[in-house]
């Protein structure tokens, strides 16, 4: 396993060893050992697939005062997937970091709490799976506008498919301070 820093101090990306021959191939996706070793100490109480097709854009989602952090990876397809640090009071507030996540390079990606995240899909399909360190709490759902332009995210589309809760999701300026993360909670 290799493990990636990013521009976002605790977002990471994992590279599992991957075995394969003729007949497919095999990886850890989890081990909590190896992991912790790396410095992700995570224990998931709950696991999320979702599918979408080409151009659907998924996010800015986030969990707040119950956060979740988040292991995504993708089982079929290719997605450009993003981490946001929406913890008021963090040095990096506000800043983004992205990657590609596929099928064919097996990358996960780790996504701490207090950040937010989403992806949009590359590919003609995706199969997309979470395993988050929170459950769902719809009182603590939240979310920022895709392309809010105080985050200056550079999405490889333009005009991507989205839900009703995205399109209508509130601007960073617009969220009232108290629904924010706290850097170091």
């Amino acid at each position: 396993m290799r493990v990636i820093g990013t521009d976002l101090p605790g977002c990471r990306i994992i590279e599992p060893a991957v075995f394969g021959d003729a007949r497919g191939a095999f990886f850890e996706n989890w081990n909590a050992a190896r992991f912790a070793e790396a410095g992700i100490h995570a224990t998931f109480v709950q696991a999320n697939v979702s599918t979408s097709v080409q151009g659907v854009l998924r996010g800015l989602h986030y969990q707040w005062p119950n956060p979740q952090g988040k292991l995504v990876q993708v089982l079929e397809g290719e997605v450009w997937d993003v981490a946001v640090d929406l913890r008021r009071g963090s040095p990096t507030f506000r800043r983004w970091t992205a990657c590609v996540l596929s099928a064919a390079n097996h990358r996960q990606f780790w996504i701490p709490e207090g950040f937010a995240h989403g992806f949009v899909v590359l590919s003609e399909r995706a199969t997309f799976s979470y395993l988050c360190t929170a459950l769902y709490d719809r009182s603590c759902d939240a979310a920022v506008r895709w392309n809010d332009a105080h985050l200056a995210i550079d999405w490889p589309v333009s005009a991507p498919t989205l839900s009703e809760k995205d399109a209508k999701a509130p601007f960073l300026a617009d969220i009232p301070v108290e629904r924010l993360p706290v850097f170091g909670a």
